[in-house]
Formats: C-alpha cells, sequence, structure tokens
C-alpha cells in the first residue's frame, strides 16, 4: 500500500484508542477495550476496525454498542486527523488477542508440568538405593 494509505491507518488506529479511552455513554459498551486493527478499502469508503474486549462475555454487546455510536466516533475521530475524506467505521470482533492468550496459558501450563517431571526426576536420582552401598 502507498505510505499514505498507512499514515491513515496508524492515524485512525490511535486516533480510535484515544476516544474510546475516555468512554462513551453507551451502558453496552463497557469492559476493556483494545483496538486490535484498522483496515481500510483501496478507495478509503470504509475502515474496519477490529475490537477485542475483556472479559469475553462483554465482548458481543460492545461490539454493537461500538457500531451503533461509529458516527459518533468518527466524528471525534475526524477533529482530530486531518484528511480529505473520513472512511465509514465499521467495528467487528477480533479473537486474535483472546487466541494468543490461550495458547501462551497452554504453554505455560506445559511448562510447569515438565519443570514438575523435571524436579521428581532429578530427585529420584539424588536418593540412594536400598541396601546402603553399592
Amino acid at each position: 500500500m502507498s505510505i499514505q494509505h498507512d499514515r491513515l491507518t496508524s492515524s485512525l488506529l490511535k486516533g480510535v484508542q484515544q476516544r474510546l479511552a475516555r468512554g462513551l455513554q453507551d451502558p453496552r459498551v463497557r469492559g476493556l477495550i483494545t483496538v486490535t486493527k484498522v483496515e481500510i478499502t483501496k478507495d478509503g469508503s470504509l475502515a474496519t476496525i477490529g475490537i477485542s474486549v475483556l472479559p469475553a462475555e462483554h465482548q458481543k454487546l460492545t461490539v454493537h454498542g461500538l457500531q451503533s455510536a461509529a458516527r459518533h466516533i468518527r466524528r471525534d475521530v475526524a477533529e482530530t486527523i486531518h484528511t480529505r475524506t473520513m472512511p465509514e467505521f465499521r467495528f467487528v470482533e477480533d479473537d486474535g488477542l483472546k487466541k494468543q492468550a490461550e495458547v501462551l496459558a497452554t504453554l505455560a501450563k506445559v511448562r510447569e508440568e515438565m519443570d514438575a517431571k523435571d524436579a521428581e526426576s532429578a530427585k529420584d536420582e539424588e536418593t540412594p538405593g536400598e541396601g546402603g552401598q553399592p
């Protein structure tokens, strides 16, 4: 993509993050909201914004609330970003961070089990066998 396209994508990501950090009055929007990605169509008419929400049970309702407030958020972001045309915003769920956290938790659990087995085998090697001397 072009440098201008990349700059707009980066600016939108930062602008939406800052706007969401200030909060919204919509009671559907709650939890820890993270903007994970922004993808802009080639013609610049639509920006798809990936959102991850913790705890996970609030994600669907929060994304629905954000989509309802998309025009308001777009207007606020447009005040901080100077561009000829501001794309429409579409908020979507992004489960990438949750999947990554699950993989890391699984790896940590496997590592703990391996460390426990290593400690147990090291303990067995240190204890002398029965009968005293070899």
